[in-house]
């Protein structure tokens, strides 16, 4: 049973910066992709990054490139976005998970993929 926990979130101003952390319980694939997502509201779940688990190619939206950075400690079993340059649009609930298989980049980032979802941790950006 895989379990995803995430940490890291909180209260920031624009311009601040947060790491999130994801925690991964269990055996997961070094053959699938780890994604993080966000949801604010009223809107649907969106994705933010995400990084193939065996060969660590990472992709972002266009809305936070330049600013976000996704990592994996494959030592630790956690995988991490680094948000920088934090701007109000960026708040939201952000969520990790894991889907099987070796594609990873945005054309893959239907939630509907991804079986294994973290609880989620709230990030808030006050201008």
């Amino acid at each position: 049973q895989v379990q995803l926990v995430e940490s890291g979130g909180g209260s920031v101003q624009t311009g601040g910066s947060l790491r999130l952390s994801c925690a991964v319980f269990g055996y997961i694939s070094s053959s699938g992709c780890m994604g993080w997502f966000r949801q604010v509201p009223g809107k649907e779940r969106e994705g933010v990054s995400s990084i193939a688990t065996g060969g660590g190619s990472a992709y972002y939206a266009d809305s936070v490139k330049g600013r976000f950075t996704i990592s994996q400690d494959n030592a630790k079993n956690t995988v991490y976005l680094q948000m920088n340059s934090l701007k109000p649009e960026d708040t939201a609930m952000y969520y990790c998970a894991f889907r099987y298989g070796p594609y990873c980049s945005s054309d893959y980032w239907n939630t509907k993929r991804f079986p294994h979802w973290g609880q989620g941790t709230q990030v808030t950006v006050s201008s």
